[in-house]
C-alpha cells in the first residue's frame, strides 16, 4: 500500500463538500471535459507549496510525479489548459474555497481559545505593467494600483479570520464595514478606520475596539484618572473623554454618544500615541499592550508575500491575478490547519520549508501515527461522554 505523501496530506484538510458545492453554484465546470475545477485547485495550490510562478515550472514540476496523480484525483498538467482555466474559470470558486477554510478554522478558535483579538488591516497588490495596465490603471490612487487584500486577523491563532479582495481605490472603511463583529471580541485597528459612528456600531454589538484619535478631534475631557507611577515614563495621559462636536461638517452627524477613553502612550524620540477604545475600565498598560498586538497582522502580511506566490503572477488578467491570490489564502490556511495537526509545534516557515523540499515525499510516519493516537483517544473520551448521558 502506497503511503500518503506530504501534499496530499496538506490538501485532504480542504473541505472538499464546500468546494463543490461552489463549483456547482457558478456552473465552472461547465464545458470542461478533461482539466476539472480539482484539478485546477490541486495545479495552484502545488505552485503556491513548490514556490514555482511560471506555467513552464509548474507543469514541469507536476508532471515529473506521475504516479502520485492518482491518489490526488488528477492528471498530468498541460501549460496551455492550465493558462486557459486560469483567464476563464470563475475566480469566485476558489474565493469561496477560502471562505469555507476560515469558517474551518473559526470553528478551532471558538474550540481552543478563549478571548478573540481581532487585527484589522489591509495591504496593497501592486500590479503595473503591460497586462495589468488594461484592467488595473481604471483604479490607480497615487503611484499604486492593482489589487488590495482586506483582512481580519485573529491572534491567537495567527490566522485570518475574514477577508476581502477589492481595487486599490476602495477605502479600508468601506470595506470593513461589510467585516462581522462578534460580541464579546476586540477589534484593534489604525486610522484608516476612523470613522465614530462605524465604533458606535462595534460598541453596540458588545465588542471592544482599540484605535487612534487624529490630533483634529475636539473632545471633552469627563474624567482624569491617576497614573500608577510604575508607569508614569509609559502611560502619559488616562483620561475618560466625550466628543464635543456631534456634527463635525459636511452635513455628517457623529452618532457616538457614550463615554470613551484616552490613552497617551510615550514613545521616546516619536510623537506620542494618542489611544481611543470603548473599554472604560481595563487597565491602560493593557490598552496600550492591545494596539501594540496590531503589528502582527503587518507581519502576516509579510510572510505571506515572502513565502507565497503573490508577487510573481503566472498570468496577467484580473480573473487569474485573483485565482493566484485566493489559492495563496487557501494555501496558507491549509498550511495553518495542517500544523494544529502535528504532535509537535512547528513553526509555519518551517512546515512549509518541508512540505516544499518534497512534497510528494511520504508523510512522516511518527506523525501519521500520533495524529491517528489523538483521533482513537477522541473517540474513546466521546463514547465516555455519550454512556455518562445515556447510561
Amino acid at each position: 500500500m502506497q503511503s500518503i505523501s506530504r501534499f496530499q496530506d496538506v490538501l485532504r484538510r480542504l473541505p472538499r463538500g464546500a468546494f463543490d458545492k461552489a463549483v456547482a453554484e457558478y456552473r465552472a465546470d461547465r464545458y470542461c471535459k478533461t482539466f476539472s475545477c480539482w484539478d485546477h485547485l490541486v495545479a495552484m495550490v502545488y505552485a503556491q507549496l513548490s514556490g514555482m510562478s511560471s506555467l513552464r515550472e509548474i507543469t514541469a514540476g507536476f508532471n515529473t510525479q506521475s504516479h502520485r496523480h492518482y491518489h490526488l484525483g488528477t492528471g498530468a498538467l498541460k501549460r496551455s489548459t492550465l493558462a486557459d482555466a486560469n483567464t476563464r474559470r470563475d475566480w469566485r470558486v476558489f474565493g469561496d474555497t477560502a471562505n469555507a477554510l476560515l469558517a474551518s478554522v473559526g470553528r478551532r478558535v471558538r474550540q481552543e481559545c478563549r478571548d478573540l483579538l481581532f487585527l484589522v488591516d489591509s495591504t496593497t497588490i501592486t500590479l503595473k505593467g503591460r497586462g495589468y495596465d488594461e484592467w488595473a490603471a481604471g483604479t490607480r490612487v497615487r503611484s499604486t494600483q492593482g489589487l488590495k487584500m482586506h483582512i481580519q486577523y485573529d491572534s491567537a491563532l495567527q490566522s485570518p479570520a475574514w477577508f476581502s479582495m477589492t481595487a486599490t481605490n476602495v477605502n479600508d472603511l468601506t470595506a470593513a464595514l461589510g467585516m462581522p463583529v462578534l460580541s464579546g471580541a476586540t477589534y484593534v485597528f489604525d486610522k484608516a478606520y476612523y470613522d465614530f459612528n462605524w465604533w458606535r456600531d462595534i460598541d453596540a454589538t458588545g465588542a471592544r475596539f482599540v484605535s487612534r484619535f487624529k490630533t483634529t478631534v475636539r473632545l471633552q475631557v469627563l474624567e482624569d484618572r491617576p497614573i500608577d507611577p510604575n508607569l508614569a515614563s509609559t502611560i502619559l495621559k488616562d483620561h475618560l473623554v466625550r466628543f464635543a462636536n456631534p456634527s463635525p461638517g459636511g452635513r455628517r452627524r457623529n452618532h457616538y454618544v457614550q463615554p470613551l477613553r484616552l490613552v497617551e502612550v510615550n514613545r521616546p524620540g516619536q510623537t506620542p500615541l494618542v489611544l481611543a477604545s470603548n473599554d472604560v475600565s481595563s487597565p491602560p498598560e493593557q490598552i496600550a499592550a492591545l494596539y501594540k498586538e496590531r503589528w502582527g497582522v503587518e507581519l502576516f502580511f509579510k510572510w505571506i508575500k515572502q513565502n507565497l506566490n503573490i508577487k510573481a503572477f503566472c498570468a496577467q488578467s484580473q480573473n487569474a491575478v485573483k485565482i493566484q491570490v485566493m489559492t495563496a489564502l487557501i494555501t496558507y490556511l491549509l498550511l495553518v490547519i495542517y500544523r494544529s495537526t502535528q504532535a509537535a509545534t512547528i513553526a509555519l516557515k518551517e512546515l512549509l520549508t518541508t512540505v516544499r523540499a518534497a512534497p510528494f515525499e511520504a508523510a512522516d510516519h511518527a506523525q501519521e501515527t500520533a495524529r491517528k493516537r489523538r483521533r482513537r483517544q477522541e473517540i474513546r473520551e466521546l463514547k465516555a461522554q455519550q454512556e455518562a448521558l445515556f447510561p
